[in-house]
């Protein structure tokens, strides 16, 4: 018997006092479960270790997070020093995307996660999407419960004839708001599923891979088994997951 589908969900790094820790939000490794998935938290990798590391995975979740992908990666200085960044996130995580895809190994991107992808295939991102002519300020309202911070803030548009399209069956949704940074460039080959009410990307997936792949700027993990869109989302990615895992022993996958 197959067991479940193993889903890589990479830590980030933070001082807990004077001691360096991985982490990993809860929230991340419940909507794992909904998907129907076994989560296993990575603690930062080396880039010599990501095979291995994907030859166990039937599936890889970018979480959102604090922190922000460093803009020497596309080719930009730090805008906000006060901003808190992860390199050692950044050193993996990067190389980690094209690899997934090029494996057809299913990718689920949220916030942070949304932001790597773009940047790993060759994209850009506004730092500050808030100083942005024509843009609105995304960022959660501070100082605020999460309650609040994680309420629906505005609606996406979904691009028709795409992956959102096909599993939502709709043309607009709510969705709650907490980045400041967000898609400047989009990298070559993804295509936009849906966008804000200002304009700016809210979900891309990467056209010609040939495994389920879908990145989103909002946060569909809160409270998710009360949300039917991201209820939906997460089945998706669980039935590819389990498909790939299927295909990975020569079995037929699930229908």
């Amino acid at each position: 018997m197959q067991g479940k589908p193993v889903v890589l969900v990479p830590a980030c790094n933070r001082m807990v006092g004077d001691h360096p820790f991985h982490i990993a939000g809860k929230k991340y490794i419940d909507a794992v479960r909904l998907a129907g998935c076994l989560p296993l938290i990575v603690p930062s990798s080396t880039p010599e270790e990501l095979d291995e590391l994907l030859a166990l995975a039937d599936g890889v979740l970018l979480t959102g997070s604090p922190s922000n992908v460093h803009p020497s990666h596309f080719d930009e200085t730090v805008h906000n020093p006060a901003l808190p960044l992860d390199a050692e996130r950044d050193a993996w995580t990067l190389p980690l995307v094209p690899k997934a895809l090029a494996l057809g190994m299913p990718l689920f991107a949220i916030c942070r996660g949304f932001q790597e992808a773009n940047v790993a295939l060759g994209g850009s991102l506004h730092q500050a999407v808030q100083e942005q002519s024509g843009l609105n300020d995304h960022r959660a309202p501070e100082g605020q419960p999460p309650e609040v911070q994680y309420a629906e803030q505005h609606q996406v548009q979904v691009l028709p004839g795409g992956l959102l399209a096909d599993l939502l069956g709709r043309e607009a949704f709510a969705v709650n708001s907490l980045h400041g940074q967000g898609v400047k460039q989009l990298a070559p080959g993804l295509r936009i599923e849906a966008v804000a009410e200002d304009g700016l990307v809210e979900a891309f997936s990467h056209a010609d891979s040939k495994g389920f792949n879908l990145c989103v700027q909002w946060h569909p993990e809160w409270r998710a088994a009360s949300n039917p869109v991201s209820m939906a989302l997460l089945k998706a990615f669980g039935q590819a997951c389990s498909n790939y895992q299927s295909s990975k022993h020569g079995l037929e996958p699930e229908t």
